[in-house]
């Protein structure tokens, strides 16, 4: 089947899926990504009243949000939530995207694959973790990277007052800000700021002296410009898309 060509999207249509109430993820990927891509997203859902529960929810019910795209076919699709892949074993979440891949008739980069790709490309092996999340779900992310291979050297936890994951994201750049600054002064190769909830392109964009910092929505990203044959994000294309995302717009309003 000749695939579908839409006004929008010249560049290619991916999908993206994000947890339902994570407000962060269609941001930062508009910013990230060329205006010639079409981003469209599905919402991760459950209706569980535990994080921990939701989290495995929305891999174990993937097949729902894909199949709210309907005849709409994108490229690849991007599984935009890092916790549930540190509560599930990796053989099983592989298991799970290839049927759903078959099935559907397009890859699927998860977040965690994203970042792992990100990892090797640039030969790092000794990382540290600041992490948003609650403790059970921060040690589920060290063991998960270091069953990966990775020497993780230190896990700095970002405080969000809250066991429940949703309340990551109400944190924002300057939040992360003095942990990843003293993660990066470390003996390191790289800071993961894990979570895809948390807002990082502010971060990202003045980081702080010393090991690199990478973010959940840059590796993704990355990982889906590539797999479209697209350029991957350059900073002196998103910069000033970030600049104009995080100034508050006038329209609307009458002179005083």
């Amino acid at each position: 089947m000749t695939p579908a060509t839409y006004d929008y999207g010249c560049a290619g249509v991916i999908g993206i899926g994000t947890p339902q109430a994570n407000p962060t993820v269609e941001a930062e990927m508009r910013v990230l990504m060329p205006p010639a891509v079409l981003v469209a997203v599905t919402r991760l859902t459950s209706t569980a009243d535990q994080s921990i529960d939701r989290l495995r929810d929305y891999l174990a019910h993937l097949d729902r949000a894909l199949a709210q795209f309907d005849t709409l076919r994108p490229a690849a699709y991007g599984f935009a939530c890092t916790g549930s892949s540190y509560l599930i074993d990796r053989d099983r979440e592989h298991a799970l995207t290839e049927r759903l891949e078959a099935r559907f008739g397009y890859p699927i980069i998860t977040a965690t694959d994203a970042i792992h790709a990100e990892l090797q490309r640039s030969g790092a092996t000794r990382i540290a973790l600041a992490s948003p999340y609650p403790p059970a779900l921060a040690d589920a992310a060290a063991l998960y990277w270091r069953q990966r291979g990775y020497d993780v050297t230190e896990v700095r936890r970002i405080e969000t007052g809250n066991a429940d994951t949703r309340s990551i994201y109400a944190l924002g750049s300057a939040d992360a800000r003095p942990i990843a600054t003293a993660l990066a002064a470390r003996d390191v190769n790289a800071v993961l700021l894990s979570g895809t909830g948390m807002p990082s392109l502010a971060l990202l964009a003045d980081p702080p002296p010393g090991a690199p910092l990478l973010s959940s929505n840059l590796c993704l990203a990355r990982s889906l410009c590539r797999h479209l044959g697209l350029a991957e994000p350059d900073p002196i294309d998103w910069h000033p898309r970030l600049a104009a995302a995080l100034t508050p717009s006038n329209e609307g309003h009458s002179p005083q």
